[in-house]
């Protein structure tokens, strides 16, 4: 191995977690390789709290909705007591597929395949002929021992989160930190309408994404609007080891119609909303902004290793059908929010290409202004390397 390979040979997962000053960032494969992309399903992604839709997608008792991530069926439904539950989108018997399109169901989940049937809360309550014809019970099939497989999950901030191996502590738990910063803004809001939901397909690892957004380091190169008024010495770190990170400004501007309109507040907040707001990612996949009248909340769906689906949703302090003279204001403010995460597009895609450099090393980080991607680096390295202690030989 000659000199240059040496000195630009690949990171390994233990300089990762070296302090911010020696550290260098994730190799190349993280990003570039299918099968490093699947270890990371399987260690990042479903052995953590992933985000995968939104509570408003399903609004009324009977409604469900199939949701596809990572290849994993999953199956969000509404019961007749309002509760959300999450379940393995898959039939017991046979293992068909049992909603295969959103829909509004009425009593029960119907399999297409055989006809076994399911009530909304996920319990096996017919299973036609299963002891020949005309006989629906037979002793070997336990209709209690057969439900549904239910996969945990806990709504916030209308983000429905999941933990797929089912082995993560409880929400509440893993995220009390960002719960108690936020308790104050931990409010009910409401969906912004048409023109409030946007996605972008983005051809780039889902973890760029999140790197990008954590850090205020670009803000004055590709955020030039932006930066105009919320510049770089007006943004501070948010962080918390091993769980999120991100970045909050001194200088929220709200935004004005042109009969000085604005939308209404959020109840009873203390005097730092009044110019703050702040913008974190909640580890793994799900990035939060919240702000004194209004929040957004981007769910990252990783399609494989180079390519991401951002799903974003605006919400608001007050019910926009009680206020319709602000919708011209809700477009604006809509298209001021797709125009900042556009920007980001062509940054992370050229990340993504950068990481085909073979002799990049992982990079290094600013000691002053790269703590919030330090963090998550770090965090990804101790989920991979945790992973695969306690794989079998």
């Amino acid at each position: 191995m000659n000199s240059l390979d040496l000195q630009h040979r690949p990171a390994t997962l233990s300089v990762v977690r070296n302090p911010i000053e020696t550290a260098r960032g994730l190799p190349n494969e993280h990003y570039t390789d299918p099968t490093v992309f699947l270890q990371e399903r399987d260690s990042v992604l479903f052995a953590n709290w992933i985000g995968i839709g939104f509570a408003k997608d399903v609004p009324v008792a009977g409604d469900a909705r199939p949701v596809d991530f990572l290849g994993m069926p999953l199956l969000l439904i509404r019961d007749h007591e309002g509760n959300l539950g999450v379940f393995q989108n898959t039939c017991r018997h046979r293992g068909m597929i049992l909603v295969s399109e959103p829909k509004r169901l009425r009593n029960t989940v119907r399999c297409p395949y055989h006809s076994w049937c399911y009530s909304l809360s996920g319990e096996l309550k017919a299973t036609p002929h299963v002891g020949g014809p005309g006989q629906n019970t037979h002793e070997l099939i336990r209709q209690s021992e057969l439900g549904l497989i239910r996969i945990r999950s806990y709504v916030w901030h209308d983000v429905v989160f999941v933990n797929i191996d089912g082995n993560a502590p409880d929400f509440e738990t893993v995220h009390a930190d960002l719960l108690r910063r936020w308790q104050e803004i931990d409010q009910p809001a409401y969906h912004g309408g048409h023109g409030s939901s946007f996605d972008f397909k983005v051809h780039t690892n889902w973890k760029l994404a999140v790197e990008n957004y954590c850090e205020s380091y670009h803000l004055p190169w590709i955020h030039p609007g932006l930066n105009s008024y919320s510049r770089l010495e007006d943004h501070y770190d948010i962080q918390l080891q091993g769980h999120y990170s991100g970045q909050g400004t001194h200088v929220y501007r709200q935004l004005k119609g042109e009969d000085s309109a604005q939308f209404d507040d959020f109840n009873n907040l203390s005097s730092k909303w009044d110019t703050a707001a702040e913008y974190v990612a909640l580890y793994p996949n799900v990035l939060l902004g919240v702000h004194r009248d209004h929040k957004f909340a981007i769910v990252l769906e990783p399609l494989d290793c180079q390519t991401t689906i951002e799903h974003v949703e605006l919400y608001y302090a007050s019910d926009p059908a009680a206020s319709p003279q602000l919708d011209t204001l809700r477009h604006e403010n809509a298209r001021l929010w797709k125009q900042v995460f556009a920007e980001d597009i062509a940054v992370v895609e050229g990340m993504q290409k950068g990481r085909h450099g073979v002799l990049f090393d992982g990079g290094r980080f600013s000691p002053a202004m790269d703590g919030p991607t330090h963090n998550f680096h770090q965090w990804v390295a101790n989920c991979v390397e945790r992973h695969q202690e306690c794989a079998p030989a």
